[in-house]
């Protein structure tokens, strides 16, 4: 059974120099409502999360929200295990794919193939799982004879395309996505929302961060939204879409 428990979860981030840079610190300290602080050492911190308590089962499609700056994406590198909490407890079960960055991984002096098992290896796929899924990859991206060229002379929507396809090969407990993934050719684009579609269906546990009311709603029974690194409101997606965006 896949979970995710964060208790009284913070995530600070020192600030040196500090001392040269009192003013801007000031001025930063009114607009973000307290979320650069001074603690009693002297030192200066900005405050990704404060104090985060959430529970995520199995079944939870949970949206998040928030103006930039939130935490949203400090609250995302948490779940996908990118950031420790710098205080509080993180207990996450099951296997874990973040689809925040789908380029990480690929090397850009190595082939088309050879990225689709660096990426794959990014995301912990195992090498027999990578051996039955590869032609599926290497199909679905539509690059054919491309993939024995190097990553560095595919256009942008041919390595989007290399990226997406070997990342969304894998069927995660727990998937964690920052906004939608769509792109190329209204072809592929379709192929890919259909694709995703059926990686978000198969996943225990989804989080997605995105500022599109229609999305959120079409694909979360939950939303929470973020303010100044701590959650403001936790509900169902329609009474804090409501809230947030207006109805």
């Amino acid at each position: 059974m896949s979970h995710i428990h964060l208790r009284d979860v913070a995530v600070e981030f020192p600030i040196y120099n500090a001392a040269s840079r009192s003013i801007k610190n000031r001025v930063l300290n009114v607009a973000t409502g307290g979320a650069i602080q001074r603690r009693f050492d002297g030192h200066v911190v900005v405050k990704g999360l404060d104090n985060i308590n959430l529970d995520l089962e199995d079944g939870d499609r949970v949206g998040l929200i928030g103006h930039n700056g939130s935490g949203k994406t400090t609250l995302l590198r948490v779940l996908s295990g990118i950031y420790a909490p710098t205080h509080g407890v993180a207990d996450i079960q099951g296997d874990s794919v973040s689809l925040i960055n789908i380029g990480l991984g690929i090397d850009p002096e190595a082939t088309g193939r050879e990225n689709i098992r660096l990426r794959a290896a990014m995301m912990g796929m195992a090498p027999h799982e990578l051996h039955a899924r590869f032609d599926e990859i290497a199909e679905f991206s539509g690059l054919g004879d491309f993939l024995e060229m190097p990553f560095r002379t595919y256009s942008s929507g041919m390595q989007l395309r290399l990226a997406f396809a070997t990342s969304t090969s894998i069927r995660p407990a727990i998937l964690i996505m920052d906004e939608w993934l769509s792109t190329g050719d209204e072809d592929f684009k379709e192929r890919a929302n259909k694709r995703l579609h059926d990686v978000v269906t198969s996943t225990d546990i989804l989080v997605l961060a995105s500022h599109s009311k229609e999305l959120l709603l079409q694909n979360c029974n939950r939303i929470v939204w973020l303010e100044h690194g701590k959650i403001r409101m936790d509900g169902s997606a329609s009474a804090v879409a409501a809230q947030y965006f207006g109805n």
